[in-house]
């Protein structure tokens, strides 16, 4: 609690923020420092009052914060808990490294396959290609801090690359390099129960619950230049999106 306290006092620095931005802010440092373990409880509210010398509003107040950025998740009769799953919204066409950046994340990635070839008749189904266009395919296993969060088996139209080569960390950074990084995306969600092998390359349990989700993405010039079909761990991943009436 002494580091928590000296964390406090370096958020606030030359500037005199209101305490509960102080915890919030404390708090968040020392959850990315790893004071506390994955899924592990916060201390309890009171205790944290207590022994930082403020009240349980403000307390409160800066543990709601972090309720609603996801960094922490609060169950009723049980505390508040390190959150480790993923919100990913359904509704914003992203890649997985922005995804898993913008919370703080470290992504990479452990190739299966890279390889080009000409399409099959699924893919030229699917993006909407003649017999015989050349294609690349991506398969790896995405994961952030270590941790294995899903498969991707990607299909990208050649003409949206410069070469297999271009991919690095972000296929949307090199489709982007080449101006067919897709605006618009059809979205297919459905459950699953992982098999023997994605559960072994995710490192869960055969049978595990598991969420695969199909895109395909549409470049600016309305060109079908993706089909990715990804499976993730049912225990990381909770889909979202807003809904609007009209």
């Amino acid at each position: 609690m002494t580091h928590l306290a000296e964390l406090m006092q370096s958020a606030a620095g030359g500037d005199k923020l209101p305490l509960y931005q102080q915890l919030q802010h404390a708090l968040r440092r020392a959850i990315d420092e790893g004071a506390f373990g994955p899924a592990s409880a916060l201390p309890a509210e009171r205790q944290l009052a207590e022994e930082l010398g403020i009240s349980r509003i403000t307390v409160r107040k800066a543990i709601d914060a972090l309720v609603e950025e996801g960094l922490l998740v609060r169950r009723a009769g049980a505390g508040n808990f390190i959150n480790t799953r993923i919100e990913k919204n359904f509704a914003r066409l992203t890649s997985f490294s922005e995804d898993m950046r913008a919370r703080g994340r470290v992504p990479r990635n452990v190739w299966l396959k890279r390889s080009g070839g000409l399409v099959t008749p699924e893919e030229a189904l699917r993006l909407r290609l003649s017999p015989g266009t050349p294609v690349y395919r991506f398969h790896r296993i995405r994961f952030a801090d270590e941790v294995p969060m899903c498969l991707e088996y990607a299909t990208i139209a050649a003409f949206a690359l410069g070469s297999l080569d271009a991919v690095g960390d972000s296929m949307y950074e090199a489709l982007e390099r080449t101006g067919n990084r897709p605006v618009r995306a059809l979205q297919r969600l459905s459950a699953l129960l992982l098999g023997g092998e994605q559960a072994r390359l995710l490192q869960v349990r055969e049978g595990d619950a598991g969420l695969c989700v199909e895109r395909l993405g549409f470049a600016r010039d309305g060109r079908a230049v993706e089909f990715c079909r990804s499976y993730f761990r049912g225990d990381m991943y909770d889909f979202v999106a807003e809904l609007n009436a009209g």
